[in-house]
């Protein structure tokens, strides 16, 4: 299931969506916090938290946020992870199709430049890792994969803030 954010940019949006002062703090402290509750929110961004949580709530329905809990796929069995850079036979978006449906793929972009699909993908190990190769180079969309298998993940972040 795609995010909201992958949903309103696939569908288009009337431009950023604008946040006041509230709002940011709000996406800060979540941010820092996401299991935060709405009656620790409240006094920290100066709202009630019923007010809290409707700020929140809007914010999560107009696609500004997620509040979602992240894994480490190491943890988890799956000890491959790498970026893909795909050239596809035409424009990509038969191939970004196409991949987005795959279990192995956590992100997936259509890009400018060398590749026109970029995509991270998790894998329990090299083989699982081969057998994706080959299903993605079977498919007629792609002409070609360059694989950037991770050696050593040195930042992953998801607080970039508000600006």
């Amino acid at each position: 299931m795609a995010s909201p954010r992958a949903e309103r940019n696939h569908k288009g949006s009337d431009g950023p969506i604008r946040l006041d002062d509230t709002d940011k703090a709000i996406v800060r402290h979540l941010q820092a916090d996401g299991r935060m509750s709405y009656t620790k929110l409240g006094p920290l961004v100066g709202l009630s938290a019923p007010a809290t949580r409707q700020r929140v709530l809007h914010l999560i329905e107009s696609g500004v946020m997620e509040v979602v809990a992240v894994t480490d796929p190491t943890t988890l069995g799956f000890e491959i992870q790498a970026l893909m850079g795909i050239q596809t036979a035409g424009g990509p978006h038969a191939a970004a199709q196409f991949m987005a449906e795959l279990q192995e793929v956590d992100y997936l972009a259509i890009t400018t430049g060398r590749f026109n699909v970029i995509c991270e993908v998790v894998c329990e190990d090299n083989d699982h890792l081969l057998d994706l190769m080959n299903r993605l180079g079977a498919h007629d969309s792609i002409d070609s994969i360059e694989v950037f298998t991770f050696v050593s993940l040195v930042k992953q972040t998801y607080d970039w803030g508000t600006r």
